[in-house]
């Protein structure tokens, strides 16, 4: 009976371990995705420490998560209690600093509010000078969403225009409606978009679409991250029982 109960635990403590091994190809693959992406929005992490950071730990902790997933799997099927054991202090490791990365993030979640955006915006924008990162991200982040700022293009009231601009407080380009959202696509009407008549801009601010096209992946990314630690608990459990029947 207790040989079979070691064998039952043995291969639960595999299929445990195999879902850490899936959850940490995951996060590993989204966070290269992240930093190597070439649509732009890593520009937007780069701009943002606390995102910039976030990435990195969310590289580290997939890399980290599929590393441990393949040894936990090896030490269950091979019974080592070595690995077993190595196994479970690591990823006891990784449950307390992902627990810490969960607060860290709760408690700066201001620097993500739209205030905090809408500020940066204005602090650094340079309209249509695409030779600066910040600006150039922006404009390719309106283009791709068919907003406008942070809130509205009341946003760039007080941003100056380049020496060139002819128009005071003009809209900018990347605000106007296109034809094909993308920056090979052509205007609706530039000229009366840039002059201010509404309905050829695109008046809706990107905090707003964003938030709206991503909430239903940022509720699956917080169900997936409660099971991630939900699993890790478990595997913790089953490897500590599984080290103890080893004869």
């Amino acid at each position: 009976m207790e040989g079979d109960c070691l064998s039952c635990m043995k291969y639960l403590m595999f299929l445990f371990n195999f879902f850490i091994f899936l959850g940490g190809a995951c996060l590993l693959g989204l966070g290269i995705w992240v930093i190597v992406d070439p649509t732009g929005f890593r520009e937007i992490v780069a701009a943002n420490p606390l995102l910039f950071t976030g990435a990195y730990i969310m590289l580290a902790m997939g890399a980290m998560l599929f590393l441990l997933g393949f040894l936990g799997c090896c030490g269950a099927i091979r019974e080592n209690k070595c690995l077993l054991l190595f196994f479970f202090m690591f990823i006891l490791l990784i449950f307390l600093a992902e627990l810490s990365a969960a607060i860290l993030a709760f408690i700066f979640r201001e620097n993500l509010t739209r205030e905090f955006f809408t500020k940066e915006l204005k602090k650094h924008y340079q309209r249509n000078n695409d030779t600066d990162v910040f600006s150039s991200t922006w404009n390719s982040v309106m283009i791709t969403f068919a907003c406008c700022g942070v809130n509205g293009p009341e946003d760039f009231e007080a941003i100056p225009n380049l020496p060139y601009s002819s128009l005071e407080k003009a809209t900018p380009e990347a605000c106007c409606q296109r034809e094909l959202q993308s920056r090979e696509g052509m205007f609706v009407n530039k000229e009366a978009c840039l002059s201010g008549v509404e309905r050829f801009q695109n008046r809706q601010g990107c905090y707003t679409v964003i938030l709206n096209s991503f909430e239903t992946y940022v509720y699956l990314a917080g169900a997936l991250a409660i099971g991630v630690l939900a699993i890790e608990l478990f595997a913790m459990i089953f490897a500590m029982c599984l080290f103890r029947g080893i004869q």
